[in-house]
């Protein structure tokens, strides 16, 4: 039930985010969640799309270094608490968080939210059985 992340190495220099976003767009791929950690010489760019297949090809072709990663997509409601909620309920279940970020598109009562763990089945049951809604990759493509 994992969502299928892009994670790209990018150089840190200007213009290049503009590159792949455009050779993105180019293709019809479009972002529905991003993150970019950046060192002084490269960055690591996490993205979630509405299609896996054509950004790795496309990326892949214009010679970008990437790879897929399953992560866990969570539904969270839009209140203050509801984050902490879901991480509480991680740590509960002794999982930990490498990291995350959310989603550009939300709903009225929603957010969504990106979470990479060692262990995304442990995290998918324990966050189910705590009455969360998993994002999955068909979901991205309704957003």
């Amino acid at each position: 039930m994992s969502l299928k992340q892009l994670t790209i190495f990018v150089q840190n220099k200007q213009g290049a985010l503009v590159d792949i976003t455009e050779t993105l767009a180019k293709h019809e791929v479009n972002i529905r969640a991003l993150s970019i950690a950046d060192t002084q010489e490269f960055g690591i760019l996490r993205l979630i799309v509405n299609d896996n297949d054509t950004a790795l090809k496309t990326l892949s072709d214009e010679g970008y270094l990437l790879r897929t990663t399953d992560v866990v997509g969570v539904k969270i409601g839009d209140a203050p608490g509801k984050l902490s909620k879901a991480l509480k309920v991680l740590d509960e279940n002794a999982i930990n968080v490498e990291y995350l970020y959310a989603f550009m598109a939300r709903t009225e009562k929603h957010a969504y939210v990106v979470l990479r763990v060692a262990d995304n089945a442990k995290a998918e049951a324990a966050l189910e059985n705590a009455g969360f809604h998993l994002i999955t990759d068909a979901d991205v493509l309704k957003l």
